[in-house]
Formats: C-alpha cells, structure tokens, sequence
C-alpha cells in the first residue's frame, strides 16, 4: 500500500534527501512543505497518512504547527513525527506534552526512514 507522508522542514536539503529515501525504499508519495504555514495549507489538501515535522523553523516553529494541526478537524487525527537536531535523552520531558507519535532526531538515514516510521506508526 502507498503511503502519503508529509515532509515539513526549512531546509531544501533535508526535504530533498528525506523526499528520496522515502520514494526509493518504500514508493511512497511524498509531499513537502517548507514553512509551518505552508504545512497547514498542505496538510489539509493532501490528508497525509503521516507528517515529518521539523521543530526548528523560522516564522512559525514546529510546536506551534502542531498545534494549528491538532485544532484543525481536517488534519487533527493525522499522525506526527517531530524531527529536530537539538534531542537528547535529557530533554525528553519537554516533548512528553506535545501530541505526537515519535520524536527523531536529525542527521536521520534516509533510506531506513521509512522502516523506523512503519515501526512507529505499526505498519507492516
């Protein structure tokens, strides 16, 4: 089954690697989207099966799309994975409200991306 993933982040780069290793490994249909506003926008017409949230971007972060993405009724059930450069174990806490179904951290590999999402989400 084809997946739809959403892929949020400010970085071209990241975006395009993510993008790739998601098409190659596993032929899913990657959308991207490079603000959190444009995520907002994106989310709700594409009604992705997953969204791959960056939490550092300028203007609007990553926890404030989230936010905006839980209160929406189009894209509040739609799965999120936070990814951000700045995790450790020690900052786990400041996760732990946010409502979200994993937290990677960033530099991610991006042709094993789609199996640690499967495994996430519990697709087979």
């Amino acid at each position: 089954m084809s997946r739809k993933i959403l892929i949020v982040d400010d970085e071209e780069d990241v975006r395009a690697i993510a993008t790739l290793g998601l098409e190659l490994s596993a032929e899913w249909n990657v959308f991207t989207a490079q603000s959190g506003e444009e995520a907002l926008t994106q989310a709700a017409i594409h009604q992705p099966d997953v969204i791959l949230l960056d939490m550092m971007m300028p203007d609007m972060d990553g926890r404030t799309t989230l936010q905006q993405l839980k209160t929406q009724p189009a894209t509040c059930n739609i799965p999120v994975i936070l990814v951000t450069a700045k995790f450790q174990e020690s900052e786990r806490e400041s996760f732990a409200d946010l409502d979200v179904a994993a937290v990677f951290a960033k530099p991610f590999r991006p042709l094993q991306l789609a199996n640690q999402i499967s495994k996430v989400l519990g697709w087979n």
